[in-house]
């Protein structure tokens, strides 16, 4: 298992297309994927879930993998955290 702190990039933070782009991205992975904030953990693979975290431009997250293709799917998920939920590799 490893686990990750990332900080929500983008004016919207995480509302219906980011939270898509990430459940998207977390379900080409065999790995289990939780979010950890303010003392919830929720299933990273679930829109709901990001959503009910309400997380807003700023707010730190804590990422956890745990599986086979742990460390690539952290890589892809900080990725998208740290291009303000874009796919582009800049």
């Amino acid at each position: 298992m490893i686990r990750k702190k990332v900080t929500v990039q983008n004016d919207a933070g995480i509302h219906a297309r980011p939270a898509s782009l990430i459940v998207k991205e977390a379900t080409r992975f065999e790995s289990e994927f939780h979010v950890h904030m303010y003392g919830y953990r929720i299933n990273g693979k679930s829109i709901l879930g990001l959503l009910t975290l309400a997380a807003e431009k700023g707010a730190e997250l804590e990422l956890e993998m745990d599986g086979p293709d742990e460390q690539e799917a952290m890589d892809r998920i900080t990725t998208l955290f740290k291009n303000g939920f874009s796919m582009s590799e800049e």
